[in-house]
């Protein structure tokens, strides 16, 4: 696993950071589409405590606003993404694109709250991995940041194929 020598710490340094292995990532029952800026109202309403919004999206509201989030959307190193089953929107993560790093990172992951704990955090990661890959191949390295504390959101994304680095990457990354 290579690590590069210097990581902008875009998403805080409280974060671990975690790398992809290389290999085959498999597709399940969540298909994944580009985001619409009508569904941020939807989206907002997933964030269920204060220290969820800050966990999600670094901010201390009680919840983000749907502009926020199109916001998010709308800026040019950034591809936003709703995961969808059976038609139902129950998804949101973005990939954030770092040329100089030669890397593209998955942020600001979030399911609906009903949808927890059915593996389909694991299944929005590997799918949004696999869009980095198809539609970015000259940013061969995937990366994610978790904080810490996150623990059901660190498992998701072992269980996706990411592997948590030692805390001496770690700090280089964070």
């Amino acid at each position: 696993m290579a690590t590069p020598s210097r990581k902008i710490g875009r998403a805080g340094s409280a974060l671990n950071a975690m790398t992809r292995r290389r290999g085959p990532v498999i597709m399940a029952s969540v298909k994944l589409q580009p985001f619409e800026p009508g569904l941020a109202a939807q989206i907002a309403t997933w964030t269920t405590s204060a220290d969820e919004v800050n966990a999600w999206s670094s901010r201390f509201d009680d919840q983000v606003p749907p502009e926020v989030i199109v916001g998010w959307s709308r800026a040019d190193d950034i591809e936003a993404y709703v995961g969808v089953v059976d038609a139902t929107v129950i998804a949101y993560g973005e990939l954030w694109l770092d040329p100089d790093e030669g890397e593209v990172e998955l942020a600001r992951l979030l399911l609906e709250p009903s949808r927890r704990g059915q593996g389909l955090g694991k299944e929005l990661t590997r799918l949004l991995v696999a869009r980095a890959r198809q539609a970015h191949p000259e940013l061969p390295d995937v990366i994610l940041r978790v904080r810490p504390d996150n623990t059901v959101a660190r498992h998701a994304y072992v269980r996706a194929g990411f592997v948590e680095l030692d805390a001496a990457e770690a700090k280089v990354w964070n």
